[in-house]
């Protein structure tokens, strides 16, 4: 397709993400500002479609399994539909769920549509599609555990199709079953195996007219609909316990047939939660950027409990609690930023989420690694569970912090996933590892085990803080000297050779999804520490500034996760993150103000293929959000907000409980980047960081903007 007809296709799809009615009087709609297709495209792995913060029910169309960028079931290059879809995952680097996908067409014969984005409409709660190929108009929109779809037939005859054999990605039917009861209703369920090992989805369909059962081929069952002279609806509720529950689900959320009161209803939970941050600019685009990265930094942790309270638990057991349940946990990703800013503006969210966590504890015996669906993946590496915990004890999220302690101390001292060889040696041996990524496991657990010293510190456990302390700084065995890096050690202690800080074979190395360029700053917990190891602080600055400036062969059988290259700075990934932030800790901030500018104006778009990266769950729109706004929590546990440079000319966050926290930032431009002074509550304030104790008091943080780099921050006493 040439540009220019890229071009009108992208502008039809923004206008069709306007709103079809208007916010109540004096309300601001942010749905307007959000363009749902960003990611779509390129590496963004994002969901396309229907659905409610937070909720189970992800409702869009999905598209065969054709590789890597197809991870959420969509991608903008390809043009067939096998149908809508009931589940997805958003920005993940692996592909599941696909859950109960309904296909509406005109004859039996018929199992996927051919389709063109001119086509399409979408906006956060609502997607259409005009499918000329099926002689039907699809909408669709969503509560938290329910589907609602409306099919709008051109023809005389209609056909819907149950599509139960269609996962995406790894995903694989195990068993089904579809049941009429009547002659409008059917249950049934969905088991399969995939990246989560055990995956149940239950549901139960009602139809507002009659339906007749007419065959079942490869597992796709065909229901006859009896009347399309006018608008066939349909409600479909989800559990992950029984087909009675999901049945109760869809009663309690979507009692009525009043399908453009539900679009009304998913607009209104969308506006409540993107306005959460009120932001002031007169840059449209950057607005639009914004609230769609709200708006994706919101599609997970999905609910994964029932109206009732009930839940299938991680030991596949059903369980009752007298709080919302959650799933979808891709925590080696975003522990960095947006669960940081999930304690910020969803502080009942993260209450529930270190509950879940608890409760995944008892289960499985161990803190969460990255929870699909109540299965535990154990994707990636480090114990992201434990940092995420960690930060909610500290935070104070957590009423028995002595249970959250001994969960976090017993998930530390595993021996699974390189944890026995971490305790044993004190650092993982490249050459006793089968897995490879030694240095990165290391760190990640080193990191964790900071969050850990700090909750048993708080409570008093000073042996135990003496023992976790030790390991957190455990990183400097890996520090060799000689050049500076941090690099793999064998069993006798010697580092690897030959070395390359530039290699980076896909999960064959010591690093994941990375080389030792990005993972030689992977020590957020403990910086200054960091620092001591160099030479000098000049000598760890001139190791920093050549990050961004460096360039080499990473080879061919690098990790395609290593993008958005700044130098050698990944921001397409995530433990490049918070590196950018270091700046502050040795007294030069104007640095990081040059390449947070930098970073939010090139790695992020309003366009198809707008983010640099995978989106990973809202990690890397997380980024954008915190940055955007002149803040980011460096140290994965305890709540220091290092100052970087905010773009907006004031932002107010919602904290809850009637507190709002306000950003201003005077004078600002593009020009007006760094930081000259700033007031808190109204009093001069030097250092370069903010506490979150002192955020979610309530207040007002005023910067003052200017063209050229100040003293602001810089003194030792003012740094992070």
């Amino acid at each position: 397709m040439k540009l220019l007809g890229k071009i009108l296709i992208f502008a039809v799809a923004v206008l069709a993400a306007l709103p079809m009615q208007a916010a109540p009087k004096g309300a601001v709609d942010y749905t307007q500002y959000v363009n749902p297709w960003v990611g779509t495209g390129g590496h963004g792995h994002v969901f396309l479609g229907a659905n409610v913060p937070n909720g189970l029910v992800q409702l869009g169309p999905t598209e065969p399994t054709r590789g890597w960028d197809w991870c959420s079931g969509y991608h903008y290059s390809d043009n067939v539909l096998v149908g809508f879809s009931h589940m997805h995952l958003s920005g993940t680097g692996i592909g599941d769920l696909g859950d109960i996908t309904l296909l509406p067409v005109k004859s039996m014969e018929q199992d996927s549509v051919y389709f063109t984005h001119q086509e399409e409409t979408v906006r956060p709660g609502y997607y259409a599609i005009d499918l000329k190929g099926a002689d039907v108009k699809v909408e669709l929109t969503a509560t938290k555990r329910a589907g609602f779809h409306r099919y709008t037939f051109a023809g005389k005859q209609g056909f819907i199709k149950f599509n139960l054999k269609h996962g995406i990605g790894w995903d694989a039917l195990s068993s089904c079953k579809l049941v009429p009861v009547g002659d409008d209703m059917v249950v049934g369920f969905r088991k399969s195996m995939g990246w989560a090992k055990n995956q149940q989805v239950y549901f139960a369909a009602k139809f507002n007219t009659k339906v007749r059962f007419v065959g079942c081929e490869d597992n796709i069952f065909t229901l006859e609909i009896a009347d399309v002279s006018k608008p066939v609806l349909v409600k479909v509720g989800l559990s992950a316990v029984s087909e009675k529950n999901a049945e109760l689900n869809l009663k309690a959320e979507i009692p009525a047939w009043d399908f453009d009161g539900a679009v009304r209803n998913a607009t209104k939970a969308w506006n409540k939660a993107l306005g959460k941050i009120q932001i002031q600019t007169a840059d449209a685009t950057a607005r639009r950027i914004f609230y769609t990265a709200m708006y994706h930094s919101m599609v997970a942790p999905s609910v994964f409990s029932d109206v009732n309270g009930e839940y299938r638990g991680a030991d596949y057991k059903v369980h009752k609690a007298d709080f919302t349940n959650y799933t979808t946990f891709s925590l080696w990703d975003t522990y960095r930023a947006k669960m940081p800013l999930m304690t910020l503006i969803h502080p009942d969210l993260a209450a529930d989420v270190a509950k879940t966590f608890m409760n995944i504890y008892r289960e499985q015996g161990k803190l969460p690694v990255w929870h699909l669906v109540g299965n535990e993946t154990d994707c990636m590496v480090g114990n992201p569970g434990v940092v995420v915990l960690a930060d909610l004890v500290l935070k104070g999220f957590v009423k028995d912090k002595e249970a959250a302690y001994q969960a976090l101390k017993q998930s530390s001292l595993k021996e699974d996933r390189g944890l026995a060889l971490y305790n044993q040696y004190g650092y993982i041996p490249f050459d006793l590892e089968p897995t490879y990524e030694a240095v990165a496991k290391h760190l990640e657990y080193a990191l964790a085990d900071a969050g850990v010293a700090k909750v048993a510190k708080l409570l008093g456990h000073q042996e135990d803080y003496e023992y976790f302390q030790k390991r957190a700084e455990s990183y400097k065995r890996l520090f060799d000297p000689a050049d500076c890096f941090l690099k793999g050690v064998d069993s006798k202690g010697n580092f690897r050779t030959p070395f390359n800080p530039f290699h980076a074979i896909h999960r064959q190395d010591d690093y994941t999804e990375g080389n030792a360029w990005q993972y030689n700053w992977l020590v957020p917990q403990d910086v200054h520490g960091l620092v001591s190891l160099f030479p000098s602080e000049k000598a760890f600055t001139v190791k920093l500034d050549s990050l961004f400036i460096v360039s080499g062969d990473m080879g061919a059988d690098a990790s395609p996760d290593i993008s958005g290259l700044i130098g050698q700075y990944a921001h397409g990934n995530e433990p490049s993150h918070h590196i950018i932030y270091m700046y502050n800790y040795v007294g030069q901030p104007w640095k990081a103000a040059d390449r947070i500018r930098e970073t939010l104006s090139t790695m992020y778009k309003d366009d198809f293929d707008g983010l640099s990266g995978n989106e990973d769950v809202g990690q890397m729109s997380a980024w954008y959000i915190i940055s955007s706004m002149g803040l980011y929590q460096v140290e994965p546990e305890g709540g220091r907000f290092i100052f970087g440079s905010p773009i907006w000319d004031s932002a107010k966050l919602d904290l809850g409980n009637g507190k709002t926290f306000e950003i201003v930032a005077h004078n600002n431009s593009t020009a007006n980047k760094y930081i000259q002074s700033c007031r808190l509550n109204g009093r001069k304030y030097t250092k370069s960081y903010i506490d979150y104790a002192d955020i979610v008091k309530g207040g007002r943080l005023e910067f003052v903007m200017g063209a050229k780099p100040s003293k602001f921050g810089t003194a030792k006493k003012d740094r992070p």
